[in-house]
C-alpha cells in the first residue's frame, strides 16, 4: 500500500503544472480531467457528477489547491487499494508537469532518465509545500549515484554546487534535473553510464530493490534447476526469465513465519541456501560463498523488518533522516535561544557593570573631593599654627624686652608696678594662647578620628566593591573569560584606590607627626612661660608696700640693703607678709 503522502507529492505537481497563470489556482474543467485521469490510472470508479456537486456552492470560478484537497481526499484517496500500478500513475503525473518545466534539449539524459529522477526527488523531497529537496538529502542521492555509476565521490564538486545555488539550502524538482542532466557529477563518463547509475538508484530507492541477481532455482515438479533472475523486495522475491523483467516466473512471499537457511552442498550444487514459507521451500544455489552469505543476510534482513512492522529500509533510512534533521534543528533553536539569553544575560551583566563603573567613578570623585577638603583643612591648620608660632615669639619677645626694662627700672618702684601688671597680663594671654592651644588640639584629634572614619569607611566602600566583583565573577564560569579585561580593569582601579589610601594614610601620619610636632612647641613654651613664672616669683621680693613709719636704720639682707624694714622684717617671720605676697599675685 502505497503513502498518500507520496501520492499527494505527485498530484502536487500535477496541480501546479495546470496553474498555467501561476495564482495559485485551476479551472474546474481542468480538474474534471484530472480526477478522471487519477480515477482511471489508480482503478477507482470515477463520478463526473460529484465534483460539480462538491463545489456546487462554489461559483467563484478556479479552485486553489487547498479548495481541491477535500475532493481529492474524499473521493479519490480515500477509496484507493494498493492494486494499481504506482508507476503507470506517476507517468500521467509526469507527463502533465515535465514539459513546461524542463527542456531536455540541454540535458544529457533521456526523458525516461529525467522521470527517475523526478521520482526520486518526490521519494526524497520535504513534506511540505511547495515540494523542495534539502542539501543532506541531495548530497545522499549524489553519493548513491556516484557509488552506482562506480566513481569517486568528490567533496569539492558538491561544494562548487552548493555555491552555484547562491547560499540556498534546497532544490526544487526541475533544478535537481538539471544538475544531474547537466553532468556535474558524472565528467569522463558516457551517457549510458550515467543513466544505469540513475536506473540502478531508481531501483533501490522507488522501487525497493534491496538486491538482485542471477541465481539456480531447484523446480517443484520436474525439481531440475533453472538459472532465472532474482529481485529482492522488501515483501517478497520475485524471479525472472532474464533481467529485462519482461517475463516474470513467478514470487516468494516473505513474511513473519518465513526464514531463511544455509544448507550443505548437494546433487553436484555448491553454495546452496532454502527458503521456507509458510506453503512451500524453495532451494536456490548461488555461484560463490560470498553471494550466498549477502542474499542470506539481505533475504534474513526483509523477514526481521517484517517481524518488526517497519517500512522498508529505504523508507526507514529516510524518516531516521528526517528525524535527524527535525532534532538538529529543534537543537539549533535551542542553541539560539540559550544563545539569546546569555546575550541578554550579558547585555544587563554589562549594564550592571557599567552602574558598577559610574558608582566607583562617582565615589572616585568624592574621594577626590574629600581628599580636597582635607589638605584645605591641613593648610588652614597649618597657617593658624604658624600665626600661633609667631604670636607666641612675639609674646617672648616682648617678654624678654619686659624683663630687660624691669631690671633697668628697678629703682622706681611704681613703674616696676605698672610693668608687672603688664607682663602679668601678658602672662594671662599666654595661658589663654596654652589654652587655646589645647583646644586646637583636641580640635585637632577630633579631625584626625574624623579622617580615620573616612579611612576605615572608604576601606568597607573598597572591600564591597571587591565582594561585589567576587560574586558577579562567580555567577559563571563561562562569563569569567569575557568579563577578565574589565576585571583587570577594575583591579587596577582598585589598586590605584588602594595606594591613595596609602598616600591618605602617610599624610595622616604626617599631620599626626606636625601636630606632635606643635604639641612639643607648645610644651616648650609652656615651659618657658612656667620658667618666667618662676623668676617673676623669685624676684617678688624686690616689690614690696611703703608703709608709713619712721626712719630706722638699713639691715643688709639676703635682698640687699634697705630691701625691708625691721617691721617688714617681723611681718615676714611671722608669715604675714607671704600670704599678702600671695593675695597680691592672684589679684
Amino acid at each position: 500500500m502505497w503513502l498518500r503522502e507520496e501520492l499527494l507529492k505527485s498530484i502536487w505537481h500535477a496541480f501546479t503544472a495546470l496553474d498555467v497563470d501561476q495564482r495559485g489556482k485551476v479551472s474546474k474543467s481542468q480538474l474534471k480531467v484530472l480526477s478522471h485521469n487519477l480515477c482511471t490510472v489508480m482503478k477507482i470508479p470515477h463520478d463526473p457528477v460529484a465534483l460539480e456537486e462538491h463545489f456546487k456552492d462554489n461559483d467563484e470560478g478556479p479552485l486553489s489547491n487547498q479548495g481541491y484537497m477535500p475532493y481529492l481526499n474524499r473521493f479519490i484517496l480515500d477509496k484507493v487499494c494498493g492494486d494499481f500500478d504506482i508507476m503507470e500513475f506517476n507517468r500521467m503525473c509526469w507527463t502533465l508537469c515535465y514539459k513546461k518545466n524542463i527542456h531536455t534539449k540541454h540535458l544529457l539524459i533521456s526523458d525516461n532518465d529525467a522521470f527517475k529522477v523526478w521520482c526520486i526527488f518526490n521519494f526524497l523531497s520535504e513534506e511540505r509545500y511547495p515540494l523542495v529537496i534539502v542539501m543532506e538529502e541531495i548530497e545522499y542521492f549524489l553519493r548513491k549515484l556516484t557509488e552506482a555509476m562506480g566513481t569517486v565521490w568528490s567533496k569539492e564538486s558538491f561544494a562548487e554546487c552548493k555555491q552555484r545555488q547562491n547560499s540556498k539550502n534546497f532544490l526544487t524538482a526541475w533544478e535537481l534535473i538539471e544538475l544531474v542532466g547537466m553532468g556535474y557529477f558524472s565528467k569522463g563518463l558516457n551517457h549510458q553510464i550515467l543513466s544505469m547509475g540513475i536506473n540502478e538508484v531508481f531501483n533501490e530507492l522507488i522501487l525497493d530493490v534491496l538486491k538482485e541477481g542471477y541465481m539456480m532455482k531447484k523446480g517443484h515438479v520436474r525439481k531440475n534447476w533453472t538459472e532465472r533472475w532474482f529481485v529482492l523486495r522488501p515483501t517478497s522475491l520475485s524471479y525472472y526469465v532474464c533481467e529485462d523483467l519482461e517475463e516474470k516466473k513467478g514470487d516468494i512471499i516473505l513474511d513473519q513465519s518465513c526464514c531463511v537457511e544455509s544448507l550443505p552442498d548437494k546433487e553436484g550444487k555448491k553454495c546452496l541456501f532454502i527458503i521456507k514459507c509458510a506453503d512451500k521451500s524453495f532451494e536456490i544455489s548461488v555461484s560463490d560463498k560470498k553471494k550466498k552469505q549477502e542474499w542470506i543476510q539481505a533475504i534474513q534482513t526483509c523477514i526481521q523488518q517484517l517481524r518488526l512492522g517497519l517500512l522498508s529500509p529505504h523508507r526507514e533510512a529516510r524518516l531516521r533522516r528526517w528525524e535527524l534533521r527535525q532534532r538538529q534543528q529543534v537543537e539549533e533553536d535551542d542553541l539560539a535561544e540559550r544563545m539569546r539569553q546569555l546575550q541578554a544575560a550579558n547585555e544587563s551583566k554589562q549594564r550592571e557593570l557599567e552602574a558598577m563603573r559610574i558608582k566607583m567613578e562617582e565615589a572616585a570623585a568624592k574621594a577626590a573631593l574629600e581628599e580636597q577638603r582635607r589638605k584645605q583643612t591641613q593648610l588652614d591648620l597649618q597657617d593658624r599654627y604658624r600665626l600661633d608660632l609667631e604670636r607666641e615669639k612675639m609674646v617672648r619677645q616682648q617678654m624678654e624686652e619686659q624683663v630687660a626694662q624691669k631690671s633697668s627700672e628697678l629703682e622706681q618702684y611704681l613703674q616696676r608696678v605698672r610693668e608687672l601688671e603688664d607682663m602679668y597680663h601678658r602672662l594671662e594671654e599666654a595661658l589663654e594662647d596654652e589654652r587655646q592651644a589645647k583646644h586646637d588640639e583636641e580640635a585637632m584629634r577630633k579631625l584626625q578620628a574624623s579622617l580615620l572614619e573616612e579611612e576605615a569607611a572608604k576601606r568597607a566602600e573598597l572591600e564591597r566593591i571587591q565582594q561585589q566583583q567576587q560574586r558577579a565573577l562567580s555567577q559563571t564560569e563561562a562569563e569569567k573569560q569575557e568579563l577578565m579585561a574589565e576585571h583587570l580593569a577594575k583591579e587596577r582601579d582598585l589598586k590605584a584606590a588602594v595606594q591613595q589610601l596609602e598616600r591618605l594614610q602617610r599624610e595622616r601620619q604626617g599631620a599626626v607627626k606636625q601636630y606632635e610636632e606643635v604639641t612639643r612647641k607648645l610644651e616648650r613654651a609652656a615651659n618657658k612661660t612656667k620658667t618666667w613664672k618662676d623668676k617673676v616669683a623669685k624676684h617678688e621680693g624686690l616689690v614690696r608696700l611703703i608703709q608709713p613709719g619712721h626712719k630706722e636704720p638699713q639691715r643688709i639682707t639676703n635682698w640687699g640693703p634697705a630691701s625691708f624694714t625691721d617691721t617688714e622684717l617681723d611681718l615676714k617671720k611671722n608669715g604675714l607678709y607671704v600670704a599678702h605676697s600671695e593675695h597680691y599675685c592672684t589679684i
